[in-house]
């Protein structure tokens, strides 16, 4: 059965997207990540993963700031922003072997995957 493309959203005139596709990083361990930042603005966001100790953390902070780019690009409040949806697909999986004892030897999989960010801007009540 094929996969149908789903709508991801951040191409509206208050938001704004960053994708970055082929982490090295698994996507469950992406999600942890993301999964925390989801709903907040975006300087509590960075403070954040400022200090989450995980490598997940390293490469969504970056792709964050990059999503806040876009968005000062096309003319947006940044005090405004918050994360209005954050979520990792899978990728695909790099297969290697790696030797063993007596001449075996034991598959490697390292697991990619596709990180989103989409951002929008909050409007005043």
């Amino acid at each position: 059965m094929a996969k149908r493309p789903r709508n991801i959203g951040g191409t509206g005139e208050k938001e704004a997207r960053a994708i970055l596709r082929y982490a090295h990083i698994s996507d469950t361990k992406a999600r942890q990540v993301l999964r925390m930042i989801k709903g907040m603005p975006v300087a509590e966001a960075l403070y954040q993963l400022k200090f989450t100790n995980k490598k997940a953390a390293r490469i969504v902070e970056k792709l964050l700031k990059s999503a806040i780019a876009n968005a000062e690009q096309k003319g947006l409040d940044v005090e405004k922003l918050y994360v209005k949806n954050a979520f990792a697909d899978r990728g695909p999986i790099l297969k290697k072997w790696m030797p063993r004892a007596y001449g075996r030897a034991t598959p490697l999989r390292k697991r990619l995957s596709h990180i989103t960010i989409i951002l929008e801007q909050r409007e005043e009540a």
